[in-house]
């Protein structure tokens, strides 16, 4: 079995969405996340913490494997930008650096997702 560039991208990028949704249960921060949510004007904070984080470990590691790239690109893409208006965007473009907390990475992720939904059709 060849092992494409695309696939090297899709599992690294999989492995991050993995990690954030391992990382939120692990270091028990699904209700601060949730009061999050609920503070930027989402009801039911919590529950959504946990569906973006099931969303995160299962879709990931769907994703990892190749399975559901379109739909699962497209989502992702929709919850990055989303971070992008709600979090990052204030903070400017520079995650480290001349800034902190930035867009870059958001918008780096997107564009690997985009590549990999636009390449799957």
């Amino acid at each position: 079995m060849k092992f494409s560039a695309m696939a090297l991208i899709r599992v690294i990028v999989a492995l991050i969405f993995i990690s954030h949704g391992v990382a939120r249960i692990a270091y028990h921060n699904m209700t601060g996340f949730g009061g999050f949510l609920e503070g930027q004007g989402l009801p039911m904070g919590i529950v959504w913490a946990w569906v973006i984080t099931l969303i995160e470990i299962v879709g990931g590691v769907l994703l990892a494997v190749g399975r559901y790239v379109v739909p699962l690109s497209c989502y992702f893409i929709f919850q990055s930008a989303l971070g992008i208006w709600m979090i990052h965007w204030p903070a400017g473009w520079f995650v480290v650096g001349p800034g902190r907390n930035g867009m870059e990475f958001s918008v780096l992720l997107i564009a690997c997702l985009l590549g990999m939904a636009l390449g799957r059709r």
